[in-house]
C-alpha cells in the first residue's frame, strides 16, 4: 500500500415471406451457479510462497524497476495465459525506470458492462512485500484461476489488473486509467481494489462508498455481505488516495475494497471484536523488510480471498437466474436473393429486453459472405448482427449479444436473413432468444 496516510413455456412460430408453419415452444434457460465457489487458501499461499521465492532470488525485493517485479509480473502472466485469459503488458516510466501494468481478459460476458478487479504487484524495496501486497496479488490470481477452472460465463465482462509502482505513488493504476478512451473508462461499471488482505494483527476493513462515485454503495454492501454471512464483523474504512483504487474514482468509476490494516494501531475494542492484539499494528512488519511469508495471517487471508470470489460471483450478473429462453427450430430456406424471416413471440417477460439479449443463430449455407443478418424487434427496430463480405466460408453457428434495453420484451421478434448474392443457398435451421 502507498506510504501516504490518511461492484413459462412460451409460443414461437415461423414464418417464410408470410407463410404460417408450425409452432414452437420455447425452453427453459439452464440453471447457473449462484454461489463463488470456495478459493483453496492452500492455493493463495502457494502463489506467496513463489513471490517470496522471487524476491529472495533478487535482492530480497519486488520493488518498481527492479528485477525482481519483472519477474513476479512474468510469473503473474503465465499463470493466466496457461487458463485461456487475454493478457496484455502496459509499459510505463516512473523515476527513471521502466514499470509494467499486467491486464488479464477473460474472454466472454458483455464488453459494455466491464467488472474489474486488481491490486498493485509491486513492492518497497526495503523487503519482499508478502502482506503488501503479495496478499492481495495472490488472492486476486486465484480468483481469475477458479474462474478459469469453473469456465465461468457471468453477464459482465471479466477484467483483472496487477499494478506497478503503486508504491511510488499509485503510479501504475494512474497510467491505465488515464490511458483509456472516455468511452472505455464507461464500460467499466466498477473496480475493486484489494491492498493488504493477509495483516499479521488482522483486522476487517471495508471500503466506505461515502464520497465515491455512484454504484460504490453496492460494492460496499456485497463485500460487507460476505463477511456477514460467516459471521465476522467488518467496519467502513476510508482509504482516500492510499491505493489503486483512487485513479478509477477519479475517473467517475464505482470503487470498493478490502484492507485489513497496515501501521496503525489496533484498539482495545477493536482487539475484543476480532480477536487481536491491542496497542500493536494490524501489520508490525509494514514496509519493512519482515514483511516475508511469515507476516501473513492464514484465516484473514482466507476469509479475504473468498470475500473477493463472492463480490466477482455477485457482481458480475451470476447472482441473477438468465430469464426465459425462446427458440424457433423449423427449417426455413434461404434461396438466392431472396429475404426471408423468422419469428419467435415473447410473452410473460416483465419490462424491457437485457443490455446483453443473446441470439443464437444456425444456418447452414455455402456462402456465408452472401448473408446479411438482424434481429428485428417487435416495434420493427432493427438490430444488425452480421453483414455481407467476402467470406467464403460455411455457415454461420454463433451466438450475438445485442444490447435491447430500449424495446420491450413482449411481441414478435424476427430473424431477418437476406441473401444479397446469386449462386449459393442455403436454411435457417433455428435460432433463440436468451432474456
Amino acid at each position: 500500500m502507498f506510504s501516504k496516510r490518511s461492484t413459462t413455456p412460451l409460443v414461437g412460430v415461423l414464418l417464410l415471406t408470410g407463410a404460417l408453419l408450425s409452432p414452437l415452444t420455447a425452453t427453459a434457460a439452464p440453471a447457473v451457479a449462484l454461489a463463488a465457489p470456495d478459493i483453496p487458501v492452500a492455493n493463495v499461499r502457494a502463489h506467496l510462497n513463489d513471490l517470496q521465492a522471487i524476491a529472495t532470488s533478487n535482492s530480497g525485493n519486488r520493488a518498481h524497476g527492479r528485477p525482481g517485479y519483472r519477474a513476479s509480473i512474468d510469473f503473474v502472466k503465465a499463470k493466466l495465459d496457461a487458463v485461456g485469459y487475454q493478457t496484455s503488458l502496459q509499459q510505463f516510466t516512473s523515476n527513471g525506470a521502466t514499470g509494467w501494468n499486467l491486464i488479464a481478459d477473460w474472454p466472454g460476458g458483455d464488453p459494455q458492462n466491464v467488472l474489474m478487479m486488481g491490486g498493485h504487484l509491486d513492492s518497497v524495496s526495503a523487503g519482499p512485500g508478502i502482506n503488501d501486497n503479495g496478499t492481495g496479488s495472490a488472492g486476486v490470481l486465484e480468483v481469475a484461476l477458479t474462474v478459469a477452472r469453473e469456465q465461468f460465463q457471468p453477464q459482465k465482462h471479466l477484467r483483472f489488473g496487477w499494478w506497478g509502482a503503486e508504491e511510488l505513488g499509485l503510479v501504475g493504476s494512474t497510467f491505465y486509467v488515464n490511458s483509456l478512451p472516455a468511452a472505455e473508462k464507461a464500460k467499466i461499471k466498477a473496480y475493486l481494489n484489494f491492498d493488504m488482505t493477509g495483516s499479521p494483527n488482522p483486522g476487517y476493513f471495508v471500503y466506505s462508498a461515502s464520497g465515491q462515485p455512484t454504484g460504490s454503495l453496492e460494492v460496499q454492501q456485497v463485500l460487507e455481505s460476505h463477511f456477514a454471512g460467516i459471521g465476522v464483523p467488518t467496519e467502513l474504512t476510508q482509504v482516500g488516495g492510499r491505493s489503486d483504487h483512487a485513479a478509477f474514482a477519479r475517473a467517475n468509476i464505482a470503487t470498493g475494497g478490502l484492507f485489513t490494516g497496515a501501521e496503525v494501531v489496533m484498539t482495545s475494542a477493536q482487539a475484543q471484536k476480532w480477536g487481536g492484539v491491542s496497542g500493536r499494528a494490524f501489520d508490525p512488519c509494514y514496509h519493512r523488510s519482515c514483511d516475508t511469508i511469515t507476516n501473513v495471517n492464514v484465516p484473514a487471508l482466507d476469509r479475504n480471498t473468498d470475500a473477493i470470489a463472492h463480490a466477482l460471483w455477485t457482481l458480475s450478473g451470476a447472482g441473477t437466474p438468465p430469464g426465459p429462453r425462446f427458440e424457433n427450430q423449423t427449417d426455413v430456406a434461404v434461396p438466392d436473393l431472396s429475404t426471408v424471416e423468422s419469428p419467435i413471440t415473447v410473452s410473460g417477460v416483465t419490462g424491457n429486453a437485457p443490455a446483453a439479449l443473446g441470439v443464437g443463430v444456425d444456418i447452414t449455407h455455402t456462402y456465408r459472405g452472401d448473408l446479411v443478418i438482424d434481429l428485428i424487434a417487435p416495434d420493427g427496430t432493427s438490430f444488425r448482427l452480421k453483414g455481407s463480405g467476402n467470406d467464403s466460408g460455411d455457415d454461420v453457428v454463433t451466438t450475438y449479444s445485442v444490447n435491447a434495453s430500449g424495446e420491450v420484451a413482449n411481441g414478435v421478434w424476427k430473424l431477418r436473413v437476406q441473401d444479397v448474392a446469386a449462386q449459393d443457398v442455403g436454411r435457417i435451421n433455428g435460432w433463440s432468444l436468451q432474456f
